[in-house]
């Protein structure tokens, strides 16, 4: 639609440049009755088998394709996932990179973007103290700026991962996508332009679409809970909101357990290891906030694993 910040025709022509840097993640298709729901057919997006083990890895590519990189480099905040994006496509590339992340961030994604040769600086208790030291940082060096999700080659990059669902998944009806900042669901809902009915699922602690809905803007959410290192900014991008009012038809909300019974359940039937904000897609149809119809083609995008959490068998 005229007006929107990204197309699909720009998502398409940004592949291109893209794919050659990035997995194609597969699709695993799995039974309903395997995790004691009624009878149906779930696509499961395995996202978190990307580069830097998150989606984040396809925006953090196309900002240092389609940008020039100053002698500086780059620098980003994140709670975790971005940053360690940022940093692989930086080493690959061989750009420099300074990365900032809350005390929030947890010890794997920690490890992960000091593993990939960035330097490492945890500042504040959340994703907006990072943000601000990153801007003063950007301000001090000249190092080129990647937003988390407010910028349109970040949303460029995650809308490929809708072009590859319908290339994967033809007749998909219904799509469960997690939300923090909301780069990724704006991205693929850009994609799709309505033509599937993409869902937005958050936690109660961080629901910052929800809140943006309810407002007609963005505006201020809490940011707690299980998956406050990935799914708790401030509140969602101004790029993605147009985006969301326009085909976004619906949030979810989802509370701590439920994320933590979804990794529970991703690891005991199908040896899955999501983290908390990777799982939380799946837990609105586990703990029935979304209840499919007999026939519907259910797509849900588990979208990162970056965890140490990985013996959940064990209370």
């Amino acid at each position: 639609m005229p007006g929107d910040p990204i197309t699909r025709e720009d998502i398409s022509a940004n592949y291109e440049l893209l794919r050659s840097h990035i997995r194609r993640t597969p699709v695993l298709e799995v039974q309903a009755e395997d995790f004691g729901l009624e009878p149906n057919q779930i696509s499961l997006k395995l996202e978190f088998l990307q580069h830097s083990g998150s989606f984040k890895a396809r925006g953090a590519f196309t900002n240092l394709l389609r940008r020039e990189i100053p002698a500086a480099g780059v620098v980003a905040a994140s709670g975790g996932n971005h940053g360690a994006a940022v940093a692989f496509a930086a080493q690959r590339m061989s750009t420099p990179a300074h990365i900032f992340v809350p005390t929030v961030a947890s010890r794997s994604k920690i490890d992960r973007i000091r593993g990939y040769g960035a330097e490492l600086v945890i500042t504040g208790e959340r994703y907006a103290d990072a943000l601000a030291a990153s801007e003063a940082w950007a301000e001090k060096s000249g190092a080129l700026q990647i937003h988390a999700y407010d910028q349109i080659e970040t949303l460029l990059g995650q809308g490929s991962v809708g072009l590859e669902l319908e290339q994967q998944i033809p007749q998909l009806h219904t799509l469960l996508v997690a939300v923090g900042g909301g780069g990724l669901i704006g991205g693929i809902a850009a994609w799709f332009g309505g033509r599937v009915n993409v869902i937005g699922v958050e936690p109660e602690a961080c629901p910052t679409l929800t809140r943006a809905m309810d407002a007609g803007c963005p505006a201020d959410a809490e940011s707690g809970g299980i998956a406050a290192d990935s799914l708790a900014p401030l509140r969602v991008g101004n790029l993605m909101f147009p985006i969301a009012q326009k085909y976004i038809s619906r949030v979810l909300l989802v509370p701590d357990g439920a994320i933590r019974s979804a990794q529970q359940i991703l690891w005991q039937t199908l040896r899955v290891v999501a983290e908390p904000g990777g799982a939380a897609a799946f837990a609105a149809l586990l703990s029935h906030q979304y209840r499919p119809v007999r026939g519907e083609r259910l797509g849900v995008v588990i979208c990162g694993a970056n965890t140490t959490a990985v013996d959940f068998d064990r209370p």
